[in-house]
C-alpha cells in the first residue's frame, strides 16, 4: 500500500520512541513509512522529502523533536500537509526544549504538539488516524474499534496487583 503517513526522525536513536507511532498506525491499518533525516545534518534530504511528500500520497507527517528540536518546524515550513510534533525523551537535554520548539512556532506555520516520548508517539499515530478518518471510513471504523477495545480492557472493579 502507498504510505499516507510519514514518520520522520532526526536520528536513529529516536526510533525506539517513534516506532510506537508506526505500530499505532499499523494497528489502524494506515500505511506509513519511517525515515531518518536531520534538519541540520541532512537538510537536502528533508527538503526533498517535503517537496515530494504530497505527490507521493503522504497526507500527514509525524516528526520527532530531538536534540535541537527543529525538525517538526523545518518540515512544517516546507509543506502545507499537517505536521504533528513529538518531543523526544532525552537524558541529555530536558524534554521541555522539544515541547517549546513545537509550541512556539510563528503564526502561519503550524505544528501540532503531542506529549513527550512514547505517549506522544502513540497519540500522534491516533491523531494522524483521526485526520485521515474524516475522509476514510475504514480508518474511522478502526479508530472506533481501537477506542472500544481500550475501554473494554479497563476493569470496572479494582484488581489486586500480582
Amino acid at each position: 500500500a502507498v504510505p499516507v503517513v510519514g514518520i520522520i526522525m532526526g536520528s536513529n536513536s529516536d526510533w525506539p520512541i517513534m516506532k510506537h507511532a508506526c505500530d499505532t498506525l499499523d494497528t489502524l491499518g494506515v500505511a506509513n513509512e519511517a525515515k531518518v533525516m536531520s534538519a541540520h545534518r541532512t537538510p537536502e534530504r528533508v527538503e526533498e522529502y517535503c517537496k515530494t511528500a504530497k505527490a507521493r500520497g503522504i497526507k500527514v507527517i509525524i516528526a520527532g523533536a530531538g536534540m535541537s528540536a527543529a525538525l517538526p518546524g523545518v518540515i512544517a515550513a516546507q509543506t502545507t500537509l499537517p505536521v504533528l510534533g513529538v518531543p523526544m525523551e532525552n537524558a541529555k537535554v530536558a524534554s521541555l526544549d522539544g515541547i517549546l520548539s513545537i509550541l512556539q512556532m510563528p503564526a502561519g506555520i503550524p505544528v501540532g504538539a503531542l506529549a513527550v516520548g512514547r505517549a506522544g508517539a502513540i497519540n500522534a499515530g491516533l491523531l494522524a488516524g483521526a485526520i485521515l478518518a474524516l475522509s476514510d471510513e475504514a480508518v474511522s471504523q478502526a479508530i472506533d474499534k481501537f477506542r472500544a477495545d481500550q475501554a473494554a480492557a479497563v476493569p470496572i472493579d479494582p484488581i489486586d496487583p500480582v
